[in-house]
């Protein structure tokens, strides 16, 4: 879930988290096909960890050009 402490971070930041979970959403797709991912609800997560990232890099946006 994501931390009222990440709500007050810039944009910047939000871009690396993004990025940072893109990656691991990649590995983790790699270990699922090859047999290795044994947490397999850590994509579902992750994946929800973006949507959640992506929201508030939206609404950050909004609000610097407002």
């Amino acid at each position: 879930m994501i931390e009222k402490a990440t709500k007050k971070i810039n944009s910047k930041k939000l871009k690396e988290e993004i990025h940072k979970n893109k990656k691991d959403l990649l590995n983790f797709n790699f270990q699922k096909s090859t047999g290795q991912l044994e947490k397999t609800h850590e994509i579902r997560k992750t994946k929800k960890t973006i949507a959640r990232l992506k929201t508030e890099f939206a609404k950050t946006m909004r609000e610097e050009n407002a």
